[in-house]
């Protein structure tokens, strides 16, 4: 028997005004998943879920199912039919769920990252990260109804990724400014991600689509000149925020918190209904967290919450 551990860290999508097409990795937290190589098939499908912890029995052990074995699968699939690796063993899957289902802080992604990194590590590395992304991207389909690469590449990848193209998947990695962290607030509520996806318009006046371009455009300028300022004002959604934070208990109260704290910008992490903010050093990121906590526990909303600050995750998935 062999065994690998993977991990894959929390992602935040969207990034305020990049929808479906901008997301970046923090270093914690993440989710691990332990992957064990038997030489013999134990069944007509080639991946077995063992154990699922830290989700409540929430999720399914239905390899087909699942998103972490699910990736797998279909990279097994993939280096079969375009490597010419027949595998023709069994491969038992563990997961261990550190990140909170429907949080908005890429916890399909996370699972799917962890179990890809894995199992190229257990099959001697026969995909680049960039192949990986492609199996993440189709976890997310399975996950919640919609093949986006927002947290999926970045869990993969690390730092900031544009994506230019769905078809093809033309991704670009952004690295992220020295001095830039990331405050995310997760209340202790759920938000799922299909329904926060139907609040969303169809169709948007052409005003606001230039408006939303422009802050996308000035986003990766800020993130590549390092200027902090600019990323500040880039930091504005005029597309998915509005429609959402009604979602959200307390999210402007929490936004003008973390404003008022000396945060960069302040925004949706993903679809909720965690928040996330971006501030040019640890010390006023860690500042920016507690007036956020604080402001969830306002008597109006009282949501507890927990609440991480990280810098940008350079390097994705990893084995451990």
């Amino acid at each position: 028997m062999k065994t690998v551990r993977g991990f894959a860290s929390a992602t935040v999508g969207n990034v305020a005004c990049g929808f479906d097409v901008l997301g970046f990795a923090i270093t914690e937290p993440g989710d691990e998943v332990i992957l064990t190589l038997h030489e013999e098939r134990k069944s007509d499908c080639p991946v077995s879920i063992t154990a699922i912890s830290g989700d409540g029995g929430a999720l399914p052990l239905d390899p087909r199912k699942n998103t972490s074995s699910f990736v797998v699968l279909k990279f097994l699939e993939y280096i079969r039919t375009s490597k010419g690796i027949d595998f023709r063993g069994h491969i038992d899957l563990e997961l261990k769920k550190n990140l909170p289902l429907s949080s908005g802080m890429g916890s399909s992604a996370a699972s799917a990252a962890a179990a890809l990194a894995a199992a190229n590590e257990l099959l001697d590395q026969p995909c680049s990260k960039m192949e990986l992304v492609h199996f993440a991207v189709e976890g997310e389909r399975v996950a919640c109804g919609s093949a986006h690469a927002d947290n999926a590449a970045p869990a993969i990848l690390g730092n900031f990724v544009l994506i230019r193209s769905y078809s093809p998947l033309d991704l670009i990695t952004i690295p992220s400014p020295e001095h830039l962290f990331c405050t995310l607030v997760h209340p202790h509520t759920e938000l799922k991600t299909s329904f926060a996806r139907s609040v969303l318009p169809r169709s948007i006046p052409l005003k606001t689509a230039t408006q939303q371009w422009g802050n996308v455009g000035a986003l990766i300028a800020g993130l590549l000149k390092s200027d902090y300022d600019l990323i500040g004002r880039a930091l504005v959604d005029v597309v998915a925020e509005p429609k959402r934070a009604p979602l959200i208990p307390g999210f402007l109260d929490v936004k003008h918190a973390a404003i008022d704290s000396g945060a960069l910008g302040c925004s949706i992490a993903g679809s909720g209904p965690s928040v996330f903010a971006f501030s040019s050093s640890k010390e006023t990121a860690e500042r920016v967290g507690e007036a956020m906590k604080q402001a969830f526990l306002l008597p109006k909303t009282n949501l507890r919450s927990d609440m991480w600050v990280s810098p940008i995750c350079k390097e994705g998935a990893k084995v451990l």
